[in-house]
């Protein structure tokens, strides 16, 4: 584990990973990106998490994307040349455990993939978003494009073409459902950790079978995500309901609380 990125697991059954590099504005290098995609993996098939928080030590940054500085070495065959940033992404390592992702300070560029990868995404109030990549001479797309089921199609490309003169702020994020709650800055974590432990105290098997028929219903047509969500919601529910009998034996909820 790199000293840069920490992982923690508490009795809550939430996970946490930070990224501990504010110096550099928690600019994401070779070795972050690897121990980030090792960590993803091993969020997903451990059974004792139920959820994910993934913040940002600092007050300055969230995360500035790519470390362009130290940069990245890609093969030379221009057809195995794949995309760094989709290591960030929970989705693209079939994740399905719910993550929370709070966001302190600029959250530019690479730092999208995390973001358009998670379930519920809350800002302090010093919170700001923009993509520098136009101004560097480089296509905006695959950021972009990762961020599109949050942002309007006007807010997105306004935020890809302007670079780093457009800054959305916390409250404009939220007035456009890109993050569901701002807090102060000094709230942030715990605020994070308190939704992430009231998600991992419902039945894992539920939140992630919810999870995934509700990301991968936005690359069908309706009725064809209708037909899988019911495919998944009868995979899942057996289980599901075993749990919760089980809960009511113990006594740990009335029946009325069922929902």
């Amino acid at each position: 584990m790199t000293e840069m990125v920490t992982f923690e697991v508490g009795d809550d059954h939430v996970a946490t990973i930070t990224l501990n590099r504010d110096d550099k504005l928690n600019a994401i290098n070779a070795e972050m990106m690897a121990e980030i995609k090792r960590l993803w993996q091993v969020v997903r098939d451990d059974d004792h998490v139920h959820s994910v928080v993934f913040r940002a030590q600092g007050r300055r940054a969230f995360s500035t994307g790519l470390d362009r500085v130290q940069g990245f070495k890609y093969p030379d065959n221009i057809w195995n040349k794949p995309d760094p940033g989709e290591s960030l992404d929970p989705k693209h390592h079939k994740l399905w455990k719910p993550v929370i992702c709070a966001i302190n300070g600029m959250c530019a560029g690479g730092a999208f993939y995390v973001v358009g990868g998670s379930d519920i995404v809350i800002a302090s109030n010093e919170a700001t978003f923009f993509d520098p990549h136009v101004d560097f001479g480089l296509v905006a797309a695959l950021e972009p494009i990762s961020m599109s089921r949050r942002m309007p199609l006007g807010e997105i490309l306004r935020v890809s073409l302007m670079g780093v003169e457009e800054r959305l702020g916390a409250e404009r994020a939220y007035q456009i459902g890109l993050v569901t709650e701002v807090v102060q800055h000094e709230e942030l974590f715990a605020r994070a950790h308190q939704i992430a432990a009231v998600v991992a105290s419902k039945p894992s098997v539920a939140t992630q079978g919810t999870v995934r028929s509700i990301w991968e219903s936005l690359d069908t047509g309706r009725s064809q995500a209708m037909a899988r969500g019911l495919h998944y919601t009868q995979l899942g529910n057996p289980l599901g309901i075993a749990q919760v009998e089980n809960m009511l034996q113990n006594g740990k909820r009335k029946p009325y609380e069922i929902r």
